[in-house]
C-alpha cells in the first residue's frame, strides 16, 4: 500500500485519472490536506482499511438481500428455500462488523478533522 506521505504531491493529478479506485482517490485527496506527520499517515492507513472492510461487509449484506429476492421468485418459493434464505448467520456477522466499522470510522474521521484544524492554510 502506498503511504499518503509519499503521494502527497501527486494527489491532484491522480484524482483526475479516469477509472481510478474512488476510495483510493478519496484517501489521496484527504492525505494531501493533512499535515505530513507519521500519525496522519497511520490514520490514513487505518481509515482506508476500515472503509474497505465496511464496503466489503456491505456488499455481503447486499448479496444476502439479492438471494432473498431470488428465493421469493414465483418459480422458486418453497418452505425449505424460504427457511434457508432467512437463516444466514454470515449476514448477521457482517451486520455486526458493519456496526463496529461505522463506530471506528466515526472516531477516525474525528481524528482527521482534528488534524485538519492543525494544518496551516496558505
Amino acid at each position: 500500500m502506498t503511504t499518503p506521505a509519499l503521494t502527497r504531491g501527486a494527489a491532484p493529478a491522480k484524482l483526475r485519472r479516469v477509472g481510478a479506485d474512488p476510495l483510493r482517490q478519496s484517501m489521496l485527496h484527504l492525505a494531501h490536506l493533512l499535515p505530513e506527520r507519521a500519525d496522519a499517515t497511520v490514520l490514513m492507513d487505518f481509515l482506508e482499511d476500515d472503509l474497505r472492510e465496511g464496503l466489503d461487509a456491505l456488499s455481503d449484506v447486499e448479496s444476502h438481500f439479492a438471494e432473498l429476492l431470488s428465493a421469493l421468485r414465483p418459480d422458486a418459493v418453497c418452505p425449505r428455500g424460504l427457511i434457508e434464505a432467512g437463516d444466514d448467520l454470515l449476514v448477521q456477522e457482517r451486520l455486526e462488523l458493519l456496526m463496529d466499522v461505522v463506530m471506528r470510522l466515526r472516531r477516525r474521521l474525528s481524528q482527521a478533522a482534528g488534524l485538519l484544524r492543525q494544518t496551516p492554510t496558505t
